[in-house]
């Protein structure tokens, strides 16, 4: 580290900020590819109290300050000869760290837009159609159970009828939901 000590103060500051913030965020890239960056394991991100704020993300965590020390002190390095205006040079490169954090958060906005939601709801079941598996007694007297798919996914739920009884085999059509868990199905 001898060539630190012949550096101007505010260059060898941006080196001490940029030497061990790189390490770490190679460190963090790694821990992410292996798996080791999961919501199970060990959390060092800053956890602010922001209820009722709809954020899919904190903004005050240890990968965001990563992120902002890497772009600001990489920018301070890159262009501390190039732009004489030490002030100037400070607000760029904040500008610069702060873009850092923007494209990790826009990064993982559309990562998370990959995400599907599979779980399964009874309302989901509203307006399919499906065939009855055990014949459905005539008005809401008892349950049946029909097969129906929903989502991809053939389900087998239980279901009733206001009308009269739908026999075995016969094709129906889902018009309501119960009690939260029994369908209520017309014949078709």
């Amino acid at each position: 580290m001898e060539f630190l000590a012949e550096m101007e103060p505010s260059l060898r500051a941006l080196w001490y900020i940029a030497l061990p913030v790189s390490f770490i965020f190679l460190l963090q890239t790694i821990m992410t590819f292996i798996g080791s960056d999961s919501p199970s394991g060990i959390n060092a991100d800053f956890d602010g109290n922001l209820e009722g704020v709809d954020a899919p993300m904190q903004l005050f965590t240890l990968r965001n300050l990563i992120n902002f020390l890497l772009g600001f002190s990489w920018t301070g390095i890159t262009f501390y000869y190039s732009i004489p205006n030490y002030f100037l040079l400070i607000i760029i490169a904040t500008l610069v760290g702060i873009g850092f954090v923007w494209i990790f958060f826009f990064i993982i906005k559309q990562i998370q837009k990959l995400a599907e939601d599979n779980s399964f709801k009874l309302e989901h079941a509203l307006q399919k159609t499906g065939t009855v598996y055990l014949s459905i007694p005539a008005h809401k007297s008892a349950a049946g159970k029909i097969s129906i798919s929903v989502k991809g996914s053939q389900k087998e739920l239980s279901a009733i009828t206001s009308g009269d009884r739908i026999e075995t085999g016969a094709s129906i059509k889902v018009i309501g939901v119960e009690g939260g868990n029994l369908l209520i199905v017309e014949k078709i």
